[in-house]
């Protein structure tokens, strides 16, 4: 659904679409926005549950967001430059009081997120995009757009498709993109790992029995995992769980504690924790929210 604000206080024009959570595990959407901001207009400081990518279309403004060290570091924007914010880290940005900046942004998070991060060189020790390549830079604001722009109840499909693309623009137009050589027999071990999730979710499942499936030492398998998806198992394995049910919430009539035991929580209290600190919403308010029906 898209959703328009003009004229508040404190806020230039807006615009933004909220998408539903279709289950995309290696690659899915949240949200996407564009807003013409007032001179010093501040967000945060704040945190995210996922990746958040500004493009600056016009003006400057400031990003100040933690290194991996936790120091806070400051960065100046400007047009045709742009900025991510990482899971979790603790951010301001600001426009500029003269030349106020004009944004588009985009929500996303997934499996090969971290992937396509590191072939475009965008780290949290130095989250600005910076392009030389003028054509692929326009297309890629031409697929957030794109997603901007989609009505409800269009095809998903579509949308992930120009999400994809939004990624292999992203990574095409960076300045300085790093090839690297994919770790064949690493990306096996994730694969089968994830099926291993995929098929026993709902069982009260370890990460010592998923290593044990795949006969490699747990502390191996951490380090694979995370290095390859970005993510530990443990949260990788909680996300799919809260996935899971957030679609059982939205279609169907299930008690709270019958989602609970599906997804693999017999305690129905610790599955409402689980799920409020994916989603920061309870369950029952989730479905309220978001009822498919």
């Amino acid at each position: 659904m898209i959703y328009r604000k003009k004229g508040l206080t404190n806020m230039g024009d807006v615009i933004f679409n909220i998408f539903p959570n279709e289950n995309y595990i290696d690659l899915g959407l949240y949200q996407c926005g564009q807003e013409s901001c007032e001179p010093g207009h501040i967000f945060g400081p704040v945190a995210r549950n996922h990746y958040l990518f500004h493009y600056v279309h016009e003006g400057k403004g400031t990003l100040i967001a933690p290194d991996r060290k936790g120091k806070n570091q400051t960065y100046p924007i400007h047009a045709g430059q742009g900025f991510l914010i990482f899971p979790g880290q603790i951010t301001t940005y600001f426009a500029d009081d003269k030349d106020p900046w004009k944004y588009s942004w985009i929500e996303f998070d997934g499996l090969r997120v971290q992937a396509a991060l590191d072939l475009a060189h965008i780290t949290v020790d130095d989250p600005v995009y910076r392009s030389g390549d003028q054509k692929n830079r326009e297309a890629m604001v031409r697929e957030i757009d794109f997603i901007l722009h989609q009505k409800s109840g269009g095809s998903s499909f579509s949308v992930i498709g120009h999400l994809y693309l939004f990624f292999d623009l992203y990574i095409r137009s960076a300045s300085h993109p790093i090839v690297r050589p994919t770790n064949s027999l690493a990306d096996f071990y994730v694969r089968e790992a994830i099926s291993f999730i995929e098929n026993h979710y709902a069982e009260d499942i370890t990460i010592e029995q998923i290593s044990q499936a795949l006969g490699i030492n747990r502390g191996y398998f951490s380090k694979l995992f995370k290095r390859v998806t970005g993510k530990a198992p443990v949260q990788f394995l909680l996300q799919y769980r809260m996935t899971k049910a957030a679609g059982l919430l939205q279609m169907t009539d299930l008690k709270i504690s019958e989602i609970s035991a599906q997804v693999g929580y017999e305690n129905q209290l610790h599955f409402s924790r689980a799920f409020k600190s994916i989603y920061n919403k309870a369950p029952k308010q989730y479905r309220i929210e978001n009822r498919k029906y």
